[in-house]
């Protein structure tokens, strides 16, 4: 089955990706892509001109996965690795001598990736907080959303979430929106003093008003109900250029993500790419269950950003 035909659904991940067409692959560290989803969507993004994978990995472990799978790797250069901690580290080296420019995970666990992503001393860190994104086509909505952070930031404090919060927003700047719409979740639309989110929300419009969060328009406290839907907000008495439209969910800690995220993928059949900003560069951090459709989408999503992060250092 060819890059095209794994491609199906709403058109909104169609849509993305046909837009990334004439930015030109950009090179790509894939750390240990030892199983045949993970190799095939780093193969099938290649296949697009999404990416310039490198393998790296148990050089054999990788051409018997490819064998076994019918996936054609052509002149794609594997780096021979032992094991997936030998591979993460080496693929965090590619990033650091300038060989490539987006690191994507494979079939390993997410902690041994970001681990050599936040070493101290060899790591990618920046002075922003690393944070992840979900980038989800929900069939229901009307547009790609953004949920964040669903995956990294357990329990975010306020200087957290504006790193959470503006590395979003540069994401979807990235991605072709001017000035996205957030919405601020919480279990209710009021300011309450016993609930940590909701005062929180409150602070993250008031520094968005006075310029310590840039580029987006902020709303919040806002629940579910009435941030995704202007029938919800309405009846509520909810005036807002966010209610019903937003860009980004922004959760007030990582299990509230985690399972609203999964909540839209196996209840409503949404696809969900993933990408952890913050760091360098962007990094493709699929599942291992993610079908190859989320893997491109996330490799083009990537794709977006590490040419914003070109034309940013060339201006600099």
């Amino acid at each position: 089955m060819n890059a095209t035909n794994r491609l199906s659904g709403s058109g909104k991940y169609e849509a993305l990706i046909e837009r990334c067409r004439d930015l030109g692959p950009v090179p790509t560290a894939v750390v240990h892509p030892c199983e045949e989803t993970a190799l095939a969507g780093a193969v099938d993004a290649a296949a697009l001109g999404l990416i310039q994978p490198t393998l790296v990995g148990p050089a054999a472990k990788i051409r018997e996965v490819a064998k076994a799978g019918g996936i054609a790797l052509g002149q794609i250069p594997i780096v021979d690795a032992p094991h997936s901690h030998a591979a993460a580290a080496k693929a965090v080296e590619l990033v650091r001598r300038g060989d490539a420019e987006i690191l994507m995970k494979g079939s390993l666990h997410s902690d041994e990736i970001l681990g050599a992503v936040v070493a101290r001393e060899t790591g990618l860190r920046t002075g922003r907080r690393i944070s992840h994104v979900f980038i989800i086509d929900v069939p229901t909505y009307h547009k790609v959303i953004v949920v964040t952070d669903a995956a990294i930031n357990i329990a975010p404090t306020l200087d957290d979430k504006t790193d959470i919060c503006q590395n979003a927003i540069d994401l979807v700047i990235a991605l072709g929106l001017p000035q996205p719409k957030i919405a601020i979740l919480a279990a209710v639309e009021t300011v309450n003093a016993k609930m940590p989110a909701t005062l929180d929300a409150a602070a993250l419009c008031k520094m968005a008003e006075r310029g310590q969060i840039k580029g987006a328009l902020l709303d919040g406290p806002l629940a579910f109900d009435n941030a995704i839907s202007k029938d919800a907000a309405r009846i509520k008495g909810i005036k807002s250029e966010v209610a019903g439209d937003p860009d980004i969910l922004l959760v007030p800690d990582l299990e509230a993500g985690n399972m609203l995220a999964k909540q839209l993928t196996f209840l409503a059949n949404a696809d969900s790419a993933g990408l952890v900003l913050g760091a360098r560069v962007p990094i493709i951090l699929t599942s291992r269950a993610d079908s190859v459709r989320s893997r491109i989408a996330s490799c083009a999503v990537a794709m977006r950003v590490a040419h914003t992060r070109r034309q940013q250092l060339g201006a600099a």
